[in-house]
């Protein structure tokens, strides 16, 4: 009896202190709906929210059990945090375009499992979006619709400007330096962004293209880097997008003890051609790791790099855009990058590499008589053209799938023409003394290969 009357305390205390939790409570700001809110289809807003507004509103919609102290504390705390990320209810203040980028972030957290929270849908299943839901949102967003600005077909010819002091440049607002080396890297893989209309090229570091190589990518090791180089994209008069005005460049460090409290990252954004860094203060980089959280289970990299290492997980490397045949003269996937360019017509993509001669021609960056760089004798440019796949990681990029074709210019010296040769089918093989047939003679795609500009870079 006397076991009884303990547990019977016990039990009451235990209710008292249950009810007086309860007092505790702050308060969750909630507001009417207003102007500033996302400007959407009403069927797009409704599937918001349906799947977004409980967290990312300045509506308060919590069910009766989200009122329950504790759990009405950790409720609370979400709901805060989600709306400093993303806030329905404020957005329609910022600049149509930015609206529209936040859309398809929040797109690609659905689809990659990583939004509505899986802890909140074991509570809220209504919540979940259906594969109809997604689809809808993503017809709204419709990628590769915006008209793109015209290049123009004849630039006035001149000296290029002269590079920034990147010894100058002024590290981010995180402390991370920024490395002036990137711009030797070699490419990993480059992205067609529909999105926002721009290209990347994604280089590696020695340690990054390793690792790729050997697909130590899961985790990626301590010292590989990462740069992401995007160009606004414009539309050329011979049909074909070329990157345009340079628009910044992304770092990824990794670093797993001195980046512990980044995922392991170091990150870092510099703009314009200035490379000013990103942000207002160093809190901008819970930006980069809440974009790239879905992608944990790569090691937060959303770039597939082209490589035929394999690792026990699909959609990690991209094998499928590696398949050059061993018997090409050149295999310059292991060169720099000079140019891409995408071809809506056909929907392939297309990179220009050239060897050690060709980038010293580039970095001068001096100007042929074709339009691009005064290559000297010894110089090889090679040209890979791939088919273009949907990018798995992002929705509204596409990345670069099967090659198609590899053509590979030789400047000769001694006042010789430059040798073309061109390699296509299953096996690359190699074309036979090709014909003249219009655009596609070697004349001209020579002329077309020498002439195409190198990306601006700062």
């Amino acid at each position: 009896m006397k076991v009884m009357r303990i547990l019977g305390k016990l039990f009451i205390a235990g209710v008292v202190i249950f009810a007086l939790l309860q007092l505790v409570r702050p308060g969750i700001p909630a507001k009417p709906a207003s102007d500033t809110e996302l400007e959407a289809s009403p069927e797009v807003k409704q599937i918001l929210e349906k799947g977004c507004y409980s967290c990312h509103s300045d509506q308060r919609r919590l069910s009766w059990f989200d009122e329950i102290v504790p759990a009405y504390w950790l409720v609370r705390n979400d709901i805060l945090t989600a709306r400093e990320h993303l806030n329905f209810s404020t957005l329609g203040a910022k600049p149509a375009a930015a609206q529209k980028a936040t859309l398809y972030e929040a797109v690609n957290m659905v689809q990659l499992g990583a939004m509505p929270l899986p802890q909140f849908l074991k509570l809220h299943p209504e919540a979940r979006l259906t594969p109809a839901e997604l689809a809808t949102l993503k017809a709204y967003l419709a990628p590769w619709t915006t008209a793109l600005p015209v290049a123009n077909a004849q630039p006035a010819p001149g000296p290029a400007a002269a590079p920034i002091d990147q010894a100058a440049v002024q590290p981010e607002l995180n402390g991370l330096a920024f490395d002036s080396s990137f711009e030797n890297w070699k490419p990993l893989s480059t992205t067609d962004r529909g999105d926002n209309n721009t290209f990347r090229f994604i280089l590696g570091n020695e340690v990054a293209v390793k690792a790729a190589q050997g697909g130590e990518v899961t985790p990626w090791p301590d010292g590989a880097r990462f740069a992401k180089i995007a160009w606004q994209q414009e539309l050329g008069a011979d049909g074909l997008v070329h990157p345009g005005k340079f628009i910044q460049v992304e770092l990824m460090v990794k670093n797993a003890r001195d980046h512990k409290a980044t995922e392991g990252w170091g990150w870092g954004r510099w703009r314009g051609l200035d490379l000013k860094p990103y942000g207002k203060d160093a809190h901008f980089v819970n930006e980069c790791t809440s974009c790239h959280q879905p992608l944990r289970g790569n090691d937060y990299v959303y770039t597939m790099p082209i490589s035929t290492a394999t690792v026990g997980r699909d959609e990690v490397m991209n094998n499928a855009a590696v398949g050059l045949a061993a018997q090409l003269p050149y295999q310059p996937l292991g060169w720099n990058g000079i140019t891409l360019y995408v071809d809506p017509r056909t929907r392939t993509t297309a990179t220009l590499y050239g060897n050690d001669a060709a980038m010293a021609a580039v970095r001068t960056r001096g100007t042929g008589p074709a339009g691009g760089p005064m290559y000297p004798p010894g110089a090889v440019l090679a040209l890979v053209t791939w088919a273009q796949r949907e990018d798995p990681h992002w929705f509204g990029a596409r990345i670069p799938d099967r090659p198609q074709m590899v053509e590979i210019v030789q400047v000769a010296g001694g006042g010789a023409q430059p040798v073309y040769q061109r390699f296509h089918g299953p096996a690359f093989t190699a074309e036979r003394d090709p014909q003249d047939d219009g655009a596609q003679s070697p004349v001209k795609r020579t002329s077309f290969m020498l002439g195409l500009a190198p990306v601006q870079l700062p």
